[in-house]
């Protein structure tokens, strides 16, 4: 059989589903970029809402976490009553909940907002991967369509910052979260029309105490790690992210004892399934743990304005959009394990090379390291999301699509807990903050914390002090940033040995099409001889 035969064997997308696609594209956008939509906003909010610490804590963390947490359940509940019937209630619910945001008149009402806002988020996100499993049964075609949704999301996230700043410049804070309304407006409207239903034929009731179960597990996990990393290990985020722990196998064997599970366990029998979402962690892991250094480099060492620096990001984006369908092209002749593992290797040079970063003048290094990071991961992502998705059954897919990302948050949460550990470690411990000329011993206290504490402390120093602890502090920040930068070197090394051995068996394109089962010849039926009749 020839390879075009063989790949023409699953029905092909026409224009309706690539339209389709583009419909799919709005929530992805917006649930990414409300992520960090906050970034400019919380100094005016706090101006008008006067929020404690805490309040603001989680005015900025509860979307996160309440999308985390629900993605599981949510994915298993479109296999249920429809991906579509719940891509529209997770719409009506996160503009509902932009729009009590924008007008939120307390600290307590933004906070439900944003809540409500992360449980329209976690509906949307498997809804619409799943939809796309559905749309492209074509391997090729899926996997072009999972790049575009990938690049999405990555475009989605690094605009965010931008948005908020250009709205914060003409409007009041509440407009960055109206802007999302008119886009779910419209996803409402064209939805019913451009996109078909999806549903398991036969997918059994919907277990409330499974769905509790993946609640009490991801959540307590998520926020201890986040919070390991900027209180240290107090007992209370280390008691959350190991109870949360404890009950992962609880999970799991609830999934193996029901009848109609929330996560088939057969899943994880497919070969690249359970690696690929391991894969997908590693990942998530330093794309999403290496941002905070990146950040703060370019705000608090380099000086410039939260809006500047997030525009900085921007050409890492565009780089994402160009590597991507690069990577689906090689995909048709080469392993994706090959793909993946150079994605890892090129990722861990770009690690190696910013733990050269010199604190002044270190732009272009930081650039070139983002960018190159950029470019080795994003691939990585796209390939893998189409592993997952594609070997899930068609019944299976918003499950399968939940799990995928609930694995990213995890491994985001783990990257920002163990680079954060890390990098605080060195800078508390730097040399440079041991005992700066000129510095009193109080401001020092205040400077070991954070670059933030000693920037802070700074304000109230005579000039050539100030001086001195900003520069000691930068010099120990960048220190900081080197050590990480090792660390999430090292990691990918390890991510390149474990893509390479446990995904050497999955067959590019071409290997695929030349050993596919012909396609069955059309049954013929026999034609009874008539007799012939003289007219």
């Amino acid at each position: 059989m020839s390879e075009v035969n063989a790949i023409d064997a699953a029905p092909k997308a026409g224009r309706k589903e690539w339209i389709a696609l583009g419909v799919l594209l709005l929530p992805v956008l917006l649930v990414s970029m409300d992520l960090t939509v906050l970034y400019f906003a919380v100094p005016s909010i706090s101006i008008d809402l006067q929020p404690t610490n805490t309040e603001q804590l989680w005015m900025v963390d509860i979307y996160g976490f309440v999308l985390a947490g629900l993605l599981i359940s949510m994915g298993s509940l479109g296999d249920r009553i429809g991906r579509r019937l719940l891509l529209l209630i997770g719409a009506l619910a996160f503009g509902a909940g932009s729009v009590a945001a924008a007008y939120a008149g307390s600290p307590e009402m933004l906070i439900a907002a944003r809540a409500l806002q992360g449980i329209g988020g976690a509906t949307l996100m498997p809804s619409t991967l799943a939809l796309i499993r559905n749309l492209f049964q074509d391997q090729t075609q899926r996997r072009t369509a999972v790049a575009v949704w990938s690049t999405g999301i990555a475009a989605g996230a690094a605009l965010g910052p931008v948005v908020s700043g250009l709205l914060l410049n003409q409007f009041w804070w509440g407009s960055i979260f109206l802007i999302n309304v008119p886009v779910m407006v419209l996803l409402l409207a064209l939805g019913p029309i451009l996109l078909p239903e999806f549903k398991a034929a036969v997918a059994g009731r919907f277990d409330l105490l499974s769905a509790a179960l993946s609640l009490l597990a991801v959540l307590p996990v998520i926020y201890g790690f986040k919070r390991l990393a900027l209180e240290g290990f107090e007992p209370v985020p280390v008691a959350c992210a190991v109870v949360g722990l404890l009950l992962v196998p609880v999970f799991v064997l609830r999934q193996r004892r029901v009848d109609h599970p929330m996560i088939d366990p057969a899943l994880f029998r497919q070969r690249a399934f359970g690696p690929s979402l391991v894969t997908n962690t590693f990942a998530t892991f330093l794309l999403v743990g290496y941002s905070l250094f990146s950040t703060q480099y370019l705000q608090s060492v380099l000086g410039m304005s939260a809006l500047e620096a997030a525009l900085w990001t921007v050409p890492g984006t565009f780089a994402v959009g160009a590597a991507v369908p690069v990577a689906t092209i090689l995909v048709r002749k080469v392993r994706p394990a090959y793909i993946i593992g150079a994605g890892f290797a090129l990722a861990a040079l770009a690690m190696l090379m910013l733990t050269r970063l010199p604190v002044q003048d270190g732009l272009p290094w930081m650039l070139v390291g983002i960018i190159v990071l950029a470019v080795g991961l994003a691939p990585v992502l796209t390939l893998v999301t189409e592993l997952v998705v594609g070997q899930a059954p068609p019944d299976q897919a918003g499950s399968a699509s939940a799990l995928l990302q609930t694995g990213q948050e995890f491994g985001g949460a783990l990257g920002i807990a163990v680079l954060g550990s890390v990098g605080a470690g060195v800078y508390q411990n730097s040399a440079a903050l041991q005992a700066p000329a000129g510095v009193p011993e109080a401001a020092l206290e205040a400077a070991r914390q954070t670059l933030g504490g000693a920037l802070a402390a700074a304000r109230d120093l005579p000039g050539p002090a100030a001086d001195t602890l900003i520069a000691a502090a930068r010099e120990a920040f960048t220190t900081e940033v080197h050590a990480a930068s090792l660390v999430g070197a090292i990691v990918m090394v390890v991510a390149v040995a474990y893509s390479m051995i446990t995904l050497r068996s999955v067959q590019n394109d071409t290997q695929r099409a030349a050993e596919a089962p012909p396609a069955p010849e059309p049954e013929r039926v026999p034609v009874p001889d008539l007799p012939l009749t003289r007219h």
